[in-house]
């Protein structure tokens, strides 16, 4: 096992559930443990996108337990030759059929739009992707589609009754806030969550006598360290703005000093 995907790992089992238990009452939760156990040496992960590898890692995980049975995962539901969804996981709880859906997401607090719903505000870091629109997704397409005629006939094959399966969510997020604001207020969300700042590109300069790191996406689930090489804020600065310019906000680690590393992202807009 490298050590690049024990850190990956440990980042996704740290990262906590976004939502408080009574946020989401029409959703039931799944709790997962954030203690790290070792991994089994002959486990092979083998996504390099990042949201797959997380579901990686919430099916080992789930395995591991002895009150788990595995049916199966990313189930491709078929209207003849078209493909009308994917159900990510099904297993057995003590039994008990489960449909579990598995999201990980990095949003920051939108401060340049004015919104009614509170959770509106959480967007994706390209402004292409935000809370309010996955929550939708979650209950009109990806939950309904277990109860279509195509996924029963499927469902029957595995010897599995839809009526007896109970519908349950992994949604763990990294929140990070508009510089320098640490704090938010929320009953619904999970303060625990926020893992970092952002700021626009335009602002950059504000850093200059700091350290940059510039990780691989998949190390965006990773804790910063100090095990890595650090660039200066000139060469930093130049990596950015090819980002910047194909309108992408990436995730940089800023170095203050030894002890004080920090998340951020650098927005285009």
């Amino acid at each position: 096992m490298d050590k690049s995907t024990l850190l990956r790992y440990k980042g996704y089992l740290e990262t906590p559930s976004l939502f408080k238990t009574s946020s989401l009452p029409q959703i039931e939760q799944i709790n997962l443990s954030s203690e790290f156990e070792p991994l089994n040496s002959n486990i092979e992960f083998k996504n390099h996108r990042l949201g797959k590898l997380v579901e990686e890692f919430v099916y080992y995980q789930l395995k591991q337990k002895s009150s788990v049975h595995w049916i199966i995962e990313n189930l491709q539901i078929q209207n003849g030759k078209q493909t009308v969804g994917e159900l990510d996981a099904l297993y057995y709880l003590k039994h008990k059929p489960v449909h579990l859906e598995v999201v990980y997401k990095f949003y920051l607090y939108d401060t340049l739009e004015n919104y009614q719903d509170p959770l509106a505000y959480w967007i994706g870091p390209n402004r292409k992707d935000s809370l309010c629109y996955k929550l939708d997704k979650l209950k009109s397409k990806q939950f309904p589609l277990f109860y279509k005629n195509e996924t029963k006939l499927q469902l029957s094959q595995l010897n599995i009754d839809s009526t007896d399966v109970s519908q349950k969510l992994c949604f763990k997020a990294q929140l990070f806030l508009p510089y320098p604001k640490t704090k938010i207020n929320s009953e619904l969300i999970n303060e625990n969550c926020i893992s970092g700042f952002y700021m626009s590109f335009k602002a950059i300069s504000e850093f200059k006598a700091l350290k940059f790191y510039i990780p691989h996406k998949l190390d965006w689930l990773v804790k910063p360290h100090n095990n890595i090489s650090w660039e200066d804020y000139n060469t930093a600065k130049i990596m950015i703005e090819e980002d910047i310019k194909s309108q992408r906000s990436p995730l940089v680690w800023i170095k203050y000093n030894d002890t004080k590393l920090v998340k951020c992202f650098i927005t285009f807009w």
